[in-house]
Parts: C-alpha cells; structure tokens; sequence
C-alpha cells in the first residue's frame, strides 16, 4: 500500500494526530490521559501517515537529547489499518529522518512489538517495566545511518547478535564503529577484543566506556579481556577503559601478547558466542561484521585462548595511580 508521511509541529498538527493516539492509547490501551499528553509534545516532530485518499491512519512523534539521542514514541496505527505495512513504512521514514542527524535512536516498545522493531534494526536494551500498566522494554539503534544505507535491501533483523546472518562490510572508521558499539552493546556475558593497541580515538570513547561498563554490571560471570601488543600509548595518557578495568579487575583484564608465541595478524572483537567484527589489518578500518557467525567465533576464540594463556600482565598499567 503506498503511504505518504508528513511532518508537522505540535503547534501546526492537524487534530488527526491527536484523534489516533486518543483512540489507540486512551481508549483501546487504557492509558490515562495525563500521561499520554505531555510536555514532550511541545519540542518533538510529529508524523502523520495518510493512505493515498488522504485518510489518516497511523501516527509517531521524534525528539532528541543533547543533539545526540533522538527518541522514537507515541507511534501507533489505527486497528483497521493495521496488518498492511503502514508502521514499517512509518519507522523507515523515522530511521531516514533520524541518519545523519543522530547517533543513535532508542523508543520504549510494548512487550508484543519487540520483534515488529527488531525487523528495523532495534535491539532491546533494558529488563522489561511497566508503563501505563503495559509491560515495555527499552530498545536502540546505534547505527541509524548504516540502517539507512541498507534500506532496502532485504535484510531481516539486521544487525540483531544471533539472527542477522549476513555479512556486513566496511571501509571506514564511522561504520566499523557503529557495528562494533551495536554488537558490544547486545553482548550478555562475552566480550573478548585483541588488537595492536587500545587506539584512543576508537575505544577511548563515552559510548564505547559505557557499553563496556554495562555489559560488565550486567551479570556475575561478565567476561571481558582486551589483549593488546603495546601498552604504552595507555601508560603515556589515561584511558576510559583502562580506569574501568582498575574499578572491575574481576569482570575486566588485559594482558599483553607474549611474541615469542604464535599470534594473529589481524584483530577481531568476539561478542558472546555469536558475534565477530573482523579487520583485515592492524592499521585500516576495513573489514566486516558477523552478527550470527558461531563457526568463525569458535575458531577465533581458541586462537585468541592461545595468546591469552601465553600472555602477560601489564605491570606498569596496575602501578598507575587511579
């Protein structure tokens, strides 16, 4: 079904949006009407889906924090419209809206819709809560412009660890950045990364710290080793990743590759059992991305074992002061 979209200010909306989402969230949801009308209507964008007849059938709101997070809410599509590709046209032209804009885009889906955005590219990123008595879960895109790029294409769940199976190539910092922090961020215990240096401009980060540092809260058994050949660029500059380990010492280690050993000659970050994003060099970003790649995460994994076991610890990182 072909659908337009249109864009409105809250000031300029036309009363169909607020007719959609009153019937949708307060009538049929149940959701009280002081919390479906809030202050956010005032600063978000709000999109309207109208089917060729002009006949208004879906809605949803886009804002941002910082600049930096655009936010994805209040999208609903009315029950006799539903079931025809509307909302997946609605959302691909909230990703489209958001790319380049935006680093990231997070919404807080009903517990029924996770798998309607893990179709996008979103993946969940909190325990489950209630809203309005409705079970929700918090969910992210890191990688809004690559979703874009891909548009299009045919993918289903891409980027989503343990069910994208295709590849994802990449040439440049921007995009093997992106693919990294998305499959860190979907991590649940594992994350083993090995690479010439901790690069300060690539891992030295706030998002990549704060990936890191949840994946390492998150559960009791949280495994994350970083094995690198020099240690020195860290000794010479503090480092986000190296002042978490010193704060985890049991959820995080690192430890220096032993030459004398065999090693790889290429780096790779190992998420879970699942997930591999591979360069082909210590010293381009070029490369690809292997959210469902259980074959190659097991060969690497014994071969990242060996250097591990045959590694040392960092003396001079541990006699840093914090």
């Amino acid at each position: 079904m072909t659908v337009r979209i249109r864009k409105y200010s809250w000031q300029l909306a036309p009363g169909a949006i607020r007719d959609i989402r009153q019937k949708v969230f307060v009538e049929e949801q149940k959701v009280p009407p002081e919390l479906e009308w809030d202050a956010t209507d005032e600063i978000a964008d709000h999109f309207l889906a109208v089917l060729p007849d002009n006949t208004p059938a879906g809605v949803a709101r886009l804002f941002s924090t910082l600049g930096e997070t655009a936010h994805i809410g209040r999208m609903a599509i009315l029950p006799e419209f539903r079931g025809q590709g509307i909302g997946e046209t609605l959302l691909r032209h909230l990703i489209t809206e958001s790319a380049g804009q935006y680093p990231e885009l997070r919404l807080s889906a009903q517990q029924h819709a996770i798998a309607f955005y893990q179709r996008a590219g979103f993946h969940v990123c909190s325990e489950p809560y209630d809203d309005a008595d409705i079970p929700h879960l918090d969910m992210r895109c890191l990688a809004p412009a690559l979703l874009e790029n891909q548009s299009g294409s045919g993918r289903t769940h891409p980027m989503l660890l343990g069910t994208d199976t295709e590849s994802w190539l990449f040439d440049n910092e921007s995009s093997m950045v992106d693919l990294m922090d998305t499959m860190v961020g979907q991590a649940a215990q594992r994350l083993w990364l090995y690479d010439r240096v901790l690069d300060h401009d690539r891992y030295d980060r706030h998002r990549f710290r704060e990936l890191v540092s949840s994946l390492a809260r998150r559960h009791r058994l949280s495994e994350i080793r970083l094995l690198i050949h020099d240690d020195q660029p860290l000794v010479k500059r503090r480092h986000q990743l190296v002042e978490l380990m010193r704060r985890l010492p049991s959820r995080i280690e690192l430890r220096l590759v032993n030459s004398d050993h065999p090693y790889e000659g290429q780096p790779f970050i190992l998420a879970d059992r699942e997930g591999v994003l591979y360069r082909h060099d210590f010293t381009r970003p070029s490369g690809f991305a292997g959210f469902s790649d259980s074959g190659r995460v097991r060969l690497l994994s014994e071969n990242f074992q060996r250097m591990w076991d045959a590694g040392r610890s960092s003396l001079e990182l541990r006699e840093l002061p914090l």
